[in-house]
């Protein structure tokens, strides 16, 4: 789905209060709509095609004879590294089937294509001891294998795989893939799970129960209550479940509700986890809502909806919990097994049983997130637009919310004695927990929040090869930053010298870290100082992490990857990312100089710097040249001087109205000012251009503007409308740079993808920048971006996502724009859309960006992309997109992934060109790597042309005057419609031409030789 966060109205109130009244009912009618099809869309209805399949799946399981002896030899490995003794047992049929959750309650949600299938285990199979020692762990799951056995051998059964119970690898499920599909439910599935009802004496599940001898502290024995849950959860799952669905059966709109919440839920990957939020939980919390009076029947499910994101956000579920009971109170007597469960878990859902805690193994961190993502929600429903993209359309996965992602590489790592897999809890949450309290130690404010989650029970073989196989997926950890300038802090302040107790704590956390030092105050303090250059100070979090695994958990550099600096190659200028500091002192300089300039009519009122380089923005800063800055001798010993000098264009305001009569002297006037410069020691200017300056090895150029107020823009000249539109967006982005310290990097990574995209010729930088700008103003459900990856990652899926046809992209520096503001932009796309109603191909622009400076979006994209442009540019970044999203969160580590980024999808073109990089005025700021020529002339066929022909020559006219920065143009071609005309012959003058062309470029490949138009020029920085 499109993301769209400003719809257009075209109404026309008399007054404010109506105005108002009828934007609101209109946004309400829309949400409404939107909020209907999605449901329609989502909702997935009982069919006889799939009670069918269930019902197959049943036979076949009865099917099975019984007297089958049952030994461990079925998952040897399974059954010895939960720590079980020797296990066996006759098989017995189940004591029945029963379809339970969502689909059997009709609140199954698209893309989900699975129903559970409820097993009642038969009692005979145990005996009344085996809820210790993981003897029922082990007997569940070796009945499951023989399930399985006998299933791939029915007809009516593809494959079985092995999955698990909300990630708990001690409770294996069956997932049942039916030989026959379900045309509207691809991947349908169903999914067995064992039910223990009535097996043992709950007595002996109490909290304060040990039913593991091997778990002990000093000899002593110690309770497990985890692991009685785990049995106690099967125990009551059907009752549960029965108890549940009575409710559901008497709302008409729940089922819709908890489609709703389940989408929102699965739209956010940080709880939508075992630790924290699962579809029978939000049964669970939306049954409670409904039993105690919080939501009614007459609401609908938006409403409900929104009442259980209220509740989540303000409940105590730590202290107070929830509880369901037979009477109408909402909480239950303290009883002490209630306090136990206090005591011993962080959130509390007590069943109607009282138990079983049904969150036992939601944290506190997973319902941190919870809370968080929920206030976040409700915070953008408030506003004007209802926030229905952003709830239920805009995923929210890990590496576009986090700002520091890791992922730690533990297969074999964890080498322990078998028995530690099982204990009362699971290793690997232990171990969840230990990276998580490292971390939460070592990074202190730098970091927010940090998420830790290790989903290793999807392993489809870990019944058969044993739970030691679970640790070859990776452990991933998601760090969302406090601030950058906590983040790239050098220096760590620890305990006072004379607090020797907390010294000695630092001290052993830290090692050799840690290091006593004088501060500016005259403490004296233990410190850990992380020393780096100035350019690599976003590298320090990750320094950090490194050292603390590394003393802590024996990991070194090879098993952790850290997501943070594999994008800065695209940035390097030789071996190390430039700064602009030198280019800034230098305009500093230049600034005053014009400021203290005397004997002029109108005295200099202001300086304003209009290059992107001037405001951090650019992909390279420019570099001091040679020519203009040192002596002849110096010049021929610079290895990499530039062949050219670029010039930082700077704009003059005058003191004064700049009335008629004064603007047709700014000519004058500047010549004035650049006869004062040449009078200051250090400052030249060129012989051909009389606005340049050069100063310090750098080059200025010098234009002038008036102040002027916004009415009186359209009375500009095109030239001087777009020095203002310049000048205004430069302060814009300087009052970002202030606020967002992450923006500038971010939008040099953008520009970077734009060129090597080939798009800089139809996306101006200013454009870009205002994309990015977008992104961090606009930072709702996910938050301020505050790394390069997740910045660049969002500016990626804007461009992916956002639906350019149907809406305007507004940027709004300080939420200024009011109702009036946004009906004149919804006016002004209106009628940009309206000329173009004819056909979208011939749309002009199909980006509009309206800014406070421009609300009719004619300053950068009047033009440009067109819809075949933007077209491209929108599956590039959607290809990109989702490269980068796999590269976080899968296991690719080489250079050339990343660098594939940054490769331009050459087989879209008709005819590429590449050039002599000799010849570039700026070869050290192109890719290292480079191209597949081979791939490319497969792709066009092998067709390589000299520049011979006539119309190439046109062409070549039309390239050379737009080329900037590049190694490589793509062509795309559009067919005349006259016929094919004859070659004509080549005068001398144009063979010349020719061979200075060729000394250029370097190869010409065709993909066609039919004769053409060229349509489309692209280039790369």
């Amino acid at each position: 789905s499109k993301r769209c966060r400003s719809k257009p109205s075209l109404l026309l109130p008399r007054s404010r209060k109506t105005k108002r009244t009828l934007i609101y009912q209109k946004s309400k009618m829309e949400a409404d709509s939107k909020l209907n099809d999605l449901l329609e869309k989502s909702r997935i209805d009982r069919d006889s095609t799939v009670d069918g399949l269930v019902s197959s799946i049943e036979e076949a399981i009865d099917a099975i004879p019984e007297g089958l002896e049952v030994t461990s030899e079925l998952a040897p490995s399974f059954v010895s590294e939960i720590g079980a003794d020797k296990v066996e047992f006759i098989f017995k049929k189940p004591n029945g089937f029963r379809p339970v959750g969502s689909y059997s309650t009709r609140c199954m949600a698209k893309p989900d294509a699975s129903v559970d299938l409820l097993l009642h285990l038969p009692k005979e199979c145990f005996h009344e001891k085996d809820y210790m020692n993981h003897l029922y762990h082990a007997k569940r799951c070796l009945y499951l294998c023989v399930l399985k056995n006998h299933l791939l051998l029915s007809s009516s059964v593809e494959k079985v795989e092995w999955s698990a119970l909300q990630n708990e690898a001690r409770k294996p499920v069956l997932v049942v893939f039916p030989a026959k599909k379900v045309d509207h439910l691809p991947g349908f599935s169903i999914r067995i799970i064992p039910s223990a009802k009535s097996l043992f004496d709950v007595a002996m599940l109490s909290m304060s129960s040990n039913n593991l001898p091997s778990v002990t502290a000093d000899g002593d024995s110690l309770p497990t209550p985890t692991y009685n849950l785990s049995i106690l959860e099967d125990m009551f799952l059907e009752e549960n479940s029965n108890l549940l669905e009575n409710r559901l059966s008497q709302w008409k709109a729940l089922p819709d509700a908890l489609i709703l919440l389940k989408i929102w839920a699965r739209q956010r990957s940080s709880i939508y986890a075992h630790d924290c939020l699962n579809g029978f939980l939000i049964f669970v919390i939306v049954s409670f809502l409904a039993r105690f009076g919080y939501i009614e029947k007459s609401q609908n499910a938006l409403q409900i909806f929104t009442k259980t994101l209220e509740f989540i956000t303000t409940h105590d579920f730590e202290g107070s919990g929830l509880f369901f009971t037979a009477g109408k109170t909402k909480i239950l007597a303290s009883t002490e097994e209630n306090k136990k469960f206090k005591e011993l878990f962080p959130v509390l859902i007590c069943d109607p049983s009282t138990h079983v805690n049904l969150a036992f193994r939601m944290t506190s961190i997973g319902l941190h997130e919870l809370r968080h993502e929920a206030s976040s929600t409700l915070t953008r429903m408030k506003l004007s637009d209802g926030g229905f993209e952003e709830a239920f359309m805009t995923k929210i996965d890990y590496p576009v919310k986090y700002d520091h992602c890791i992922r730690l590489h533990l297969e074999g790592k964890i080498a322990e004695p078998t028995s530690v897999f099982c204990l009362d809890k699971e290793y690997w949450r232990i171990y969840e927990q230990k990276v998580h309290s490292l971390l939460e130690q070592g990074l202190g404010d730098r970091a927010k929040s940090i998420r830790v989650v290790w989903r290793n029970a999807n392993q489809g073989s870990y019944v058969e090869d044993g739970l030691s196989v679970l640790d070859r997926e990776p452990l991933f950890i998601g760090i969302s930053i406090r601030s950058t300038e906590n983040a790239f802090r050098m220096v760590d302040i620890g305990p006072d010298a004379d607090n020797k107790e907390e010294v000695l704590k630092f001290r052993k956390f830290w090692g050799d870290k840690s290091e006593l030092r004088r501060l500016e105050d005259g403490r004296i303090a233990e410190c850990t100082v992380w020393e780096t250059q100035q350019w690599r100070r976003h590298l320090i979090m990750k320094q950090m992490i490194e050292y603390i695994f590394e003393r802590h958990l024996s990991l070194y550099s090879d098993d952790i990857v850290q997501l943070v600096d594999q994008l800065d190659f695209s940035l390097l200028y030789g071996d190390k990312d430039p700064t602009f500091g030198n280019s800034l002192y230098v305009f500093k300089v230049l600034s005053k100089c014009l400021l203290e300039i005397k004997g002029i009519p109108l005295n200099v009122s202001g300086i304003q710097p209009l290059d992107s380089a001037l405001r951090l923005t650019s992909v390279f800063p420019p570099e001091p040249h040679p020519l203009v800055c040192v002596k002849i001798v110096e010049r021929r010993l610079h290895e990499h001087m530039p062949s050219c000098i670029p010039t930082m264009e700077v704009m003059i305001q005058l003191e004064g109205p700049g009335d008629l009569e004064i603007e047709k002297t700014k000519t004058d006037f500047l010549l004035q000012i650049v006869k004062k410069l040449q009078k200051v020691k250090g400052i030249t200017r060129p012989a051909t251009e009389n606005n340049v300056v050069f100063m310090g090895g750098y080059a200025f150029r010098l234009s002038i503007l008036h102040e002027i107020g916004p009415d009186r823009v359209k009375d500009l000249s095109s030239t001087d409308k777009m020095l203002f539109f310049r000048c205004q967006h430069a302060k814009m982005i300087y009052g970002l740079q202030a606020g967002f310290p992450t923006y500038a990097p971010v939008a040099r990574l953008a520009k970077r993808w734009v060129s090597a995209h080939l798009f800089s010729g139809c996306l101006a930088e200013e454009a870009i920048e205002l994309l990015v700008a977008h992104v961090f103003l606009t930072p709702l459900p996910l938050g301020v971006p505050l790394s390069r990856f997740s910045g660049f990652l969002r500016f990626l899926r804007l461009l992916a996502d956002y639906d350019w046809w149907s809406c305007p992209l507004i940027v709004d520096r300080n939420s200024d724009f009011g109702i009036n503001d946004h009906k004149d932009i919804n006016d002004n796309f209106m009628s940009s859309r309206k000329r173009d109603e004819e056909g979208r191909q011939n749309i002009s622009s199909a980006m509009f960006l309206a800014a406070p400076y421009d609300k009719a979006s004619e300053a950068w994209t009047t033009f440009s992309p067109n819809l075949s442009e933007q077209k491209r540019l929108v599956a590039s970044a959607r290809s990109s997109a989702n490269v980068l999203s796999k590269l976080v969160l899968q296991e690719h580590n080489d250079s050339v992934q990343w660098e594939s980024l940054f490769r331009p999808p050459l087989d879209k073109y008709d005819a590429v060109v590449l050039l002599h990089r000799e010849n570039l005025p700026y070869p050290r700021r192109l890719f290292c790597f480079r191209l597949n020529l081979t791939k490319v002339l497969k792709h066009v066929g092998r067709r390589v042309h000299m520049l011979t022909d006539s119309y190439c020559l046109d062409i070549w006219r039309e390239a050379m005057s737009s080329l900037r920065r590049s190694d490589l143009i793509g062509l795309t071609w559009t067919k005349q419609k006259s016929k094919v005309k004859q070659t004509k012959q080549l005068s001398l003058n144009q063979k010349k031409r020719a061979g200075e062309y060729n000394q250029m470029f370097n190869v010409l490949i065709y993909r066609n030789e039919n004769e053409m138009k060229m349509k489309l020029i692209r280039k790369r920085f």
